[in-house]
């Protein structure tokens, strides 16, 4: 078997990005308290539902214009919108400045994003795909393990400090990317003619987008991936506000007489903890243990397991078992992280692979825009009841699943090659 070797442009991306993640989970799971100090929480919960909103626009047109102007220049200008954003916010003295900033941030990214996984796609034979974009994870993974330990110092007592260390970082992968990579933009969009009027060329993209939105087959997986991500996404949602509120403090530990008790909100903590490190630990080998299943079978597993161990966590409030029904529902996300985008790659037509890998962000955006619907309902049904609805939406993304393989039906490849 011919070992895949990774290109520059890989490599590139693999550093700038494992850097840039460090420092981005220093920061973000701090915001939200941030602002609400600042301007009220109730306020801050309100400004913070329109930037999910402002990345579906954002990623939109980052993938049409990685699919019409090439990979390389969308992710330079996302790289450097991110860079200006954060000078600024390291700059102001205002609450209201910090907001625009933090939101110029999140549509930098949103940009860049699909031509940054287009490109993945473009250099990477489908064979080798999920095990790219795994190791792509494991190392955003650190970082999101790592990070919030490390930010909630620095965070509060070097803010500015740690805003300048992003931009800085942020000016050496522009410059990496400037100054390294190449393009990779197929020669068939190369040829598209890009001297149209502004007008037209936004109508060509619009255009673009519909006939992906008519696409039922693709219609037909973002819509089980709503359902899917449901139960995932509730680690930052009910689980929180369950566990906060009906399970109670208990030890961790015994010996010599002596016990680490652990109260809610940090038995919460650890199992969030304790997820990161599963995520860090098993993406790469679960990758390589499912390498030769089908995407099909994957997906339904992966919905399975998110919604069945989500539901378990509300029939018993030992830490211990916690801990377990915490590596049921990981897992559950781990299986599906890297077939997610394999599958959009190898799905997509190559001339629009960029934007249907900024479509494919659909899942995720209303996906948290359905998800914080077991927040609300918690006032008035009991925990059952919002497992029990969790557990069905997993039901309904396996449903959806089985539908989607019934109409397409990819001719099986075996994905280690000759």
């Amino acid at each position: 078997m011919k070992k895949f070797i990774w290109d520059k442009n890989l490599k590139v991306r693999l550093v700038g990005e494992g850097l840039f993640n460090l420092l981005f989970w220093m920061y973000f799971p701090f915001i939200t308290v941030y602002f609400g100090e600042i301007l009220g929480f109730k306020i801050a919960g309100l400004l913070m539902s329109l930037p999910p909103l402002l990345s579906i626009i954002g990623s939109l047109l980052g993938g049409n214009f990685a699919d019409s102007l090439g990979r390389r220049p969308v992710m330079l200008f996302g790289t450097f919108l991110q860079m200006l954003m954060f000078v600024m916010f390291a700059f102001s003295t205002s609450p209201w400045i910090d907001y625009i900033a933090f939101i110029g941030i999140g549509i930098g990214f949103s940009l860049y994003r699909p031509a940054s996984s287009a490109m993945v796609a473009d250099l990477v034979p489908e064979k080798n795909l999920r095990q790219v974009f795994a190791t792509f994870m494991t190392v955003n993974n650190i970082g999101a393990v790592l990070g919030p330990v490390i930010g909630a110092i620095f965070f509060f007592q070097y803010r500015q400090e740690l805003l300048w260390t992003c931009a800085f970082v942020l000016f050496l992968y522009l410059m990496a990317i400037y100054y390294i990579t190449y393009e990779t933009l197929p020669k068939s969009n190369k040829e598209l003619d890009l001297t149209s009027p502004l007008k037209h060329s936004f109508k060509q993209r619009w255009n673009g987008y519909t006939i992906i939105f008519r696409d039922k087959i693709f219609m037909v997986y973002v819509a089980a991936g709503i359902f899917s991500l449901f139960p995932i996404m509730q680690l930052d949602l009910y689980l929180p506000v369950y566990i906060i509120n009906n399970v109670p403090a208990q030890p961790l530990l015994t010996w010599n007489g002596d016990s680490l008790i652990l109260s809610s909100n940090e038995i919460f903590g650890w199992l969030v903890g304790f997820n990161g490190l599963l995520f860090v630990l098993f993406i790469l080998p679960v990758t390589n243990w499912f390498k030769n299943w089908q995407e099909r079978n994957i997906f339904i597993l992966s919905s399975l397991l998110a919604g069945i161990g989500t539901f378990l966590v509300g029939m018993n409030n030992n830490i211990w078992y916690l801990l377990f029904v915490t590596i049921i529902f990981t897992f559950g996300e781990i299986v599906r992280t890297p077939v997610t985008q394999s599958f959009v790659s190898h799905y997509a037509p190559e001339h629009a692979r960029g934007q249907y890998l900024a479509a494919d962000s659909l899942q995720n955006t209303l996906g948290k825009a359905m998800a914080p619907l077991t927040v609300f309902l918690a006032s008035f049904i009991p925990p059952v009841g919002i497992f029990s609805l969790i557990v069905v939406f997993s039901f309904i993304g396996v449903l959806l699943y089985i539908k989607l393989f019934r109409l397409y039906s990819p001719q099986l490849k075996m994905v280690d090659g000759d």
